[in-house]
């Protein structure tokens, strides 16, 4: 498993665990975000600290902080 921040820009990967504070956990599991889940990394903004990610047809963004409590496994 791999931090979902860590995965190159464009990949497509299962989300595997989501890891963090409950509250966290809660907010993504409210948004669709569950384990099995496909998830594509869409943009990466080094200077602004985000992530944006594309699951169930809704872009998401993501702080890195938070990208990392997002474990998952890269599709071949």
């Amino acid at each position: 498993m791999t931090p979902l921040r860590s995965i190159p820009t464009g990949r497509t990967a299962t989300l595997a665990e989501i890891s963090g504070p409950r509250t966290f956990r809660r907010r993504l599991l409210e948004l669709g975000l569950l384990p099995g889940t496909r998830v594509q990394l869409l943009r990466r903004s080094e200077m602004h600290n985000l992530v944006e990610l594309s699951a169930r047809g809704c872009h998401l963004t993501l702080r890195h902080s938070e990208a990392k409590y997002l474990l998952v496994d890269l599709d071949s």
